[in-house]
């Protein structure tokens, strides 16, 4: 074979590899960093009154992803940091963050009043939803959605605090629970499957 003949050769088997090396990622199935849940049925659907003191539903956001979350405003840190990691997952998905609605729900419905949660989830991201309603619906959504809450002995400062459950629930766009996120996924991991699932 003539040199010519294996410049070109060469360069056809460097070509393909560079397409390979493209190619294989984007092909390869999307690894998950939250827990990937497969349940057929749809997500329990809630009203609940929101920061603006207007009814609100998860089945309102049915086409959108939704980031569901029970906090409270008094919480010293788990609900801080966690809200700061959402807010800043939205910040990354640039603008398919309009795709995607966190719901935050107050696990703490005695203190968190519209306006209380209308401050607090404003100062993370102006399009975040703060939720609460009676004792009693808390208590209900929250069985079903699996999560646990406690009140318990604080300081003079802070009254009395809540252990609860932290992690972030993901409904799809179908309104199905898609992947639960444990406390202190960064950001970056947030945004990447959030984005597969804006996409997919």
């Amino acid at each position: 074979m003539k040199k010519t003949g294996w410049l070109v050769l060469a360069a056809i088997i460097l070509g393909l590899a560079l397409v390979a090396w493209w190619a294989v990622p984007r092909l390869a199935p999307h690894s998950f960093h939250g827990t990937l849940m497969q349940s057929p049925a749809e997500a329990h659907d809630f009203t609940l009154i929101s920061h603006t003191g207007q009814p609100v539903s998860l089945s309102d956001f049915r086409g959108k992803v939704v980031m569901l979350y029970f906090g409270y405003t008094f919480c010293p840190d788990v609900c801080p940091t966690t809200l700061s990691e959402a807010a800043r997952a939205m910040e990354l998905l640039g603008e398919e963050a309009d795709e995607v609605q966190l719901m935050m729900i107050s696990v703490d419905p005695e203190r968190d009043t519209p306006a209380s949660l209308a401050d607090y989830v404003a100062h993370f991201d102006p399009a975040f939803l703060g939720l609460t309603g009676t004792p009693e619906q808390i208590a209900e959504i929250a069985t079903l959605y699996g999560i646990f809450y406690e009140k318990n002995e604080g300081s003079a400062a802070t009254g009395y605090l809540i252990d609860h459950t932290a992690t972030i629930t993901v409904i799809d766009q179908d309104g199905h629970v898609k992947l639960i996120f444990p406390f202190g996924t960064p950001a970056q991991d947030l945004a990447e499957d959030l984005d597969y699932l804006i996409t997919h």
